[in-house]
């Protein structure tokens, strides 16, 4: 990875089908694109769904990365991996099962707000099932929009949902 490349933190979701084999082959495939590195993974936790209740619950990953990709490319890229893993987002309903969720968290100190691209994640700081991963690997990266750390996010949604550490 070249010298300007931009931290990045992706989150990871899944409730259908093998959820630990899937976040763990998306994993893998973000780390297989030359221009996307892997630094560091978190806990896989297992949360409630958001939404409908009429779903299994996740498994959810937050995943920091080191990128030369333009955030529209990591997100192409993220999306691709989406679909190698069988969602098909035109199919699904909103905020319904899924084999695979990846968003674009963060990248670097950026702020966008592009037809279908919003970053930071526009309910990041409101989803423990994001924001408990993300914090084992990212406590004291800021969020561009409220000038206070991922951990002070964290344990200021504390109690909200359950969310239980994975071995795996």
């Amino acid at each position: 990875m070249s010298d300007d490349a931009i931290s990045a933190y992706l989150g990871l979701g899944s409730n259908v089908g093998d959820r630990m084999a899937t976040l763990r082959s998306a994993i893998r495939a973000l780390g297989g694109h030359d221009r996307i590195t892997v630094v560091r993974v978190s806990t896989i936790v297992e949360t409630e769904p958001v939404g409908p209740s009429d779903q299994d619950p996740y498994l959810n990953a937050a995943v920091g990365i080191a990128t030369g990709l333009a955030p529209a490319q990591l997100l192409s890229a993220c999306l691709a991996i989406e679909a190698g893993h069988g969602r098909d987002r035109a199919r699904e309903r909103r905020w319904g099962p899924r084999p695979l969720d990846v968003d674009l968290l963060l990248y670097g100190r950026r702020v966008i707000d592009d037809p279908g691209l919003t970053v930071p994640h526009p309910r990041l700081h409101q989803r423990l099932f994001v924001l408990v991963p993300l914090a084992e690997i990212a406590p004291a990266v800021e969020h561009p929009l409220l000038g206070r750390s991922i951990e002070w996010l964290r344990a200021h949604r504390a109690g909200q949902i359950r969310v239980k550490p994975i071995a795996g």
